[in-house]
């Protein structure tokens, strides 16, 4: 069964995330891999046979047999720590499953992997994968200097400041973008449709967004931009849903844009209260085990105010699975442009010595068994937005969807 209410149980951790926010450089190079469980200490004193566990005893042989080899040969000695050696051996076996999702990180890396994930960070708030070893933006955080820069979801990183992205290690990679509040980066940006890459200099600031926000309409419907599934956004959401209670909504609002995902429960908590008690959310299917369909497990507070939700290409993970819910429930309208498509869990497990593994646990489909991985979310309703409306600040596809739920009436 998966933890609904308490993230946190025996140090593991749900979630859906497509990346962690802005820096953590999700399978770059070689740091994908599956659960190295035992097998290596971090003191580097067992010795083959204490350490072989259910992996092959010849392999392992075979590791340390290179291990001596480079300790008692190689031409600079200590050159390399024991610790960072270890870490490179288990990153190198991580590279072997070939998934940008499944990541292993050292200490360092974990604890600004936390820091990331509960929204405590300074940089320029963007939401990186790596395809094809390309440093993607799969979304900039709203409000960000990301977005105010006017970077875009799927652009290509190529270089940081001047140097090549795909030269660097995981870690400099994400050193290099982060920064002190007040800094400023240079981002060489390879655009689809632009035949030559550009530079964009960002100020770094601190990125604190509100997982939900709220607006009130003239006509009476109520806009709610969620940016984040983390720990605050049932209880923000909660707020935001009681207080329009109050004032009698004519239509809701769920904008998911630029959401790149965050925790699965999170998006069945903002589920419950839409979708009747019991109603499907998302069936998650995980290798060992019996097909698990989640459902709504709430209080629904709204379950007859008319619902568009607005996606796009930066709508990704938990988003995809509240879209997905209320397309296949028939619950309201999806609105927007195809989504990122991201249709796996992930699972963060934490070691002793501060190190983690982020592994792929399971895959999620929707109500109705759709799986929308490496596809996307295709909405009920398309609305493009147009180069002209970037430049004239226009939210054409805000104001289709208040349009829709007016004309409702």
């Amino acid at each position: 069964m998966y933890e609904i209410e308490n993230r946190n149980i025996g140090k593991k951790i749900f979630i859906v995330a497509v990346v962690a926010v802005f820096s953590f450089l999700v399978g770059w190079q070689a740091s994908s891999f599956g659960i190295i469980g035992d097998i290596f200490d971090t003191t580097g004193t067992d010795t083959a046979d204490d350490l072989a566990g259910p992996a092959n005893n010849e392999n392992l042989n075979l590791f340390w047999t290179v291990w001596d080899k480079l300790d008692s040969e190689y031409v600079d000695q200590n050159v390399v720590a024991s610790n960072d050696k270890i870490y490179g051996a288990i990153k190198g076996l991580v590279d072997s499953f070939e998934d940008p999702y499944t990541v292993f990180m050292t200490p360092e890396e974990s604890k600004q992997f936390g820091e990331d994930i509960d929204g405590k960070l300074e940089g320029i708030g963007a939401e990186l994968t790596v395809e094809d070893n390309l440093l993607k933006i799969v979304t900039p955080m709203k409000a960000s200097p990301a977005e105010k820069a006017g970077l875009l979801p799927g652009d290509i990183i190529y270089k940081i400041d001047g140097k090549i992205a795909a030269d660097l290690s995981l870690f400099d990679a994400i050193m290099s973008i982060r920064g002190e509040k007040g800094t400023s980066v240079i981002l060489t940006i390879g655009r689809k449709n632009l035949e030559n890459t550009f530079d964009v200099s960002i100020i770094r600031d601190s990125i604190e967004v509100d997982s939900v926000t709220m607006e009130k309409t003239a006509s009476g419907i109520v806009y709610l931009s969620v940016n984040r599934f983390n720990e605050k956004t049932d209880e923000q959401f909660g707020k935001a849903i009681s207080e329009m209670i109050l004032n009698e909504p004519k239509g809701l609002i769920i904008d998911l844009r630029y959401n790149g995902g965050g925790y699965l429960s999170s998006a069945v908590e903002l589920l419950s209260y839409i979708l009747p008690k019991g109603t499907s959310a998302v069936e998650i299917r995980q290798r060992g085990k019996e097909n698990e369909m989640m459902t709504a497990n709430g209080n629904p507070k709204l379950t007859k105010v008319p619902i568009v939700v607005l996606v796009n290409e930066g709508s990704a993970s938990a988003s995809e699975i509240l879209a997905g819910a209320v397309q296949d429930n028939k619950r309201g309208i999806v609105m927007g442009t195809k989504t990122y498509g991201k249709g796996s869990v992930q699972e963060v497990s934490k070691f002793e010595d501060g190190s983690s593994i982020r592994m792929t646990i399971a895959k999620w489909f929707t109500p109705n068994g759709r799986s929308i991985n490496k596809v996307g979310l295709t909405p009920d309703i398309i609305v493009e937005i147009k180069e002209e409306d970037l430049k004239n600040k226009k939210d054409s596809q805000k104001e289709a969807a208040i349009k829709y739920l007016e004309e409702l009436r």
